[in-house]
């Protein structure tokens, strides 16, 4: 039964690279008041519950979370949240994998929305 359930997740929605992440329509673009670290470590406090512990990327003033995946570990990442420092604030762009599956978990979504203006 394991492995049917394995399989179908799979099949559902296949193995995404970050690379292919990157090359697709962020699903969330927006720009928040908060610095890159505020707005990252409230993504990842959200996050916590319900993943594994996200990957940080620093790249000079901008940072990258990688989130990885909820039911397959392993398989890729599950999203990107790419965190630019503008002004004194962020541009934030979330990428997710099954962007266009409307069943997809929410949580990242939900996360990466409530940290533009909440804490």
């Amino acid at each position: 039964m394991k492995w049917v359930i394995a399989a179908a997740v799979l099949a559902l929605g296949g193995c995404v690279s970050v690379t292919e992440l990157e090359q697709s329509h962020a699903t969330l673009d927006v720009i928040s008041g908060k610095t890159p670290r505020e707005y990252a470590d409230c993504v990842k406090r959200k996050l916590a519950e319900t993943r594994d512990p996200l990957q940080e990327e620093v790249r000079g003033e901008n940072l990258r979370l990688t989130v990885p995946q909820k039911l397959t570990a392993g398989v890729g990442p599950a999203a990107l949240l790419d965190i630019d420092k503008r002004g004194s604030g962020s541009a934030i762009k979330v990428y997710e994998r099954l962007n266009n599956f409307p069943l997809r978990l929410g949580d990242v979504r939900t996360a990466a929305t409530q940290c533009i203006s909440g804490s």
